[in-house]
C-alpha cells in the first residue's frame, strides 16, 4: 500500500534549476515541506552534513542557515542536477582533489542512504542506467526494437558495420563529454557516418555505430512511474535537439507493446523516472534509441510539462511504498 509518510522532500540540485521549480511550486501549494541542496557549494558555505551508525540504529542531521533536517525524516529524495564535487577554492590542488573525492564518497554514501526513504531516482541507479550499453541490454530484455548497434575500438570492425548497413549509419558519444575546439564548447551531436570516414583514430577510444533508422518522425517519451506522456517531435535534423527552435511538437500515445517495455525497463533498471527517445518508421515501428534516466522535460508543451510536474510532485508527496 502507499503510506503518508510524513518529513519533508530533499532535492538535489542546483540553484539555476529552473525545471526543478516547476515541481516545487506544486509541493507549495500542497504544503509539503521541501529541503532544496545542492551539496557540493552548500556544505562549503555553512551547511552541516552529519551522519551516525551504530547497531541497530542510524541517525543524522542536515542543518543549513536556515533549519535542521532530521535525516530519519525524509520522506523522499528527488536526485535532479547537483554540482559536482571540486573542493575548497583556497586550497592546493592535491588538497582540493582529496576534498572533492572525500565529498562524494562522504556526502554522496550519506545521501543515498537514508533509511525509509523513496529516491526518484537513486543516485547510483542513475548512474548505473547512464550507461548506453547498459541501456542497449536493458533495451532487448525488455523488448524493444532495437537498430543494429556496434561499440568498438577496432577501425576494420566499424569500418565492416558501417559498410553493411544498406540504409546508412550513424555515430553518436557513448557519453556527452565536454568538448572544447580553439577554447569555444562545441557539442557532439548525432551524424551520419560513412565507411571511409572511419580512420585508424577509432583505436583511441571506443565509438557507438548504429544503423540508421529511416524514421518518420522522433518520440520523446517521459515515464513517471507507471505514467506515460509522450510527445511526437518532427525536425528538419537528424538529431532534433541541435535546432530546437525549428522543431514541432505534438502530444502522441504510445503503442501498448511499447508502454509495457517502458515499464519492464524501468523496473529492469530500478528507475522511477526515464526520459526514452525513439526513432519511428513511416509503417509505425518504433525503436529504441537511448533512456535518459534523468532528462529535461520542462521543455514541452505546457499540457505535458504540467502533468510531468504533477506526477513527479506525486512521486515525491507521498513517500516510500510498503
Amino acid at each position: 500500500m502507499t503510506t503518508a509518510r510524513s518529513g519533508s522532500v530533499l532535492v538535489l540540485t542546483s540553484p539555476h534549476d529552473v525545471t526543478a521549480d516547476v515541481v516545487l511550486r506544486i509541493l507549495a501549494d500542497r504544503r509539503v515541506p521541501v529541503v532544496r541542496l545542492d551539496p557540493a557549494p552548500d556544505l562549503l558555505a555553512g551547511t552541516a552534513l552529519t551522519a551516525s551508525y551504530r547497531t541497530g540504529d542510524q541517525g543524522g542531521t542536515l542543518r543549513t542557515p536556515s533549519r535542521e533536517l532530521d535525516l530519519t525524516r525524509v520522506r523522499s529524495v528527488w536526485t535532479r542536477r547537483p554540482s559536482p564535487f571540486e573542493g575548497p577554492a583556497g586550497l592546493g590542488a592535491e588538497e582540493r582533489r582529496f576534498a572533492a573525492s572525500q565529498s562524494l564518497w562522504g556526502v554522496g554514501g550519506i545521501l543515498a542512504s537514508l533509511p525509509g526513504a523513496h529516491y526518484v531516482n537513486h543516485p547510483w541507479d542513475n548512474r548505473a542506467a547512464e550507461y548506453k550499453p547498459a541501456q542497449l541490454a536493458a533495451a532487448q530484455r525488455s523488448g524493444f526494437p532495437v537498430p543494429s548497434t556496434l561499440i568498438t575500438n577496432d577501425p576494420d570492425t566499424a569500418r565492416e558495420f558501417v559498410a553493411r548497413q544498406t540504409g546508412g549509419a550513424v555515430y553518436k558519444p557513448l557519453w556527452n563529454t565536454p568538448y572544447k575546439v580553439d577554447g569555444q564548447a562545441h557539442q557532439v551531436w548525432v551524424r551520419e557516418v560513412h565507411a571511409h570516414e572511419i580512420t585508424a583514430a577509432i583505436a583511441t577510444c571506443p565509438h557507438l555505430f548504429q544503423a540508421k533508422v529511416e524514421k518518420a518522425f522522433d518520440v520523446r517519451l517521459t515515464a513517471v512511474g507507471t505514467r506515460l506522456f509522450a510527445v511526437r517531435i518532427d525536425s528538419p535534423d537528424l538529431d532534433w535537439r541541435r535546432r530546437q527552435s525549428l522543431m514541432e511538437c505534438s502530444p502522441i500515445t504510445a503503442p501498448p507493446q511499447i508502454a509495457r517495455s517502458v515499464l519492464a525497463f524501468l523496473a529492469d533498471s530500478r528507475l522511477t523516472f526515464g526520459a526514452f527517445d525513439f526513432a519511428v518508421t513511416a509503417t509505425g515501428d518504433w525503436y529504441f534509441l537511448e533512456c535518459n534516466p534523468n532528462g529535461q522535460w520542462a521543455w514541452q508543451p505546457d499540457s505535458i510539462t504540467d502533468s510531468i510536474a504533477h506526477a513527479i510532485a506525486d512521486q515525491l508527496h507521498k513517500g516510500p511504498t510498503v
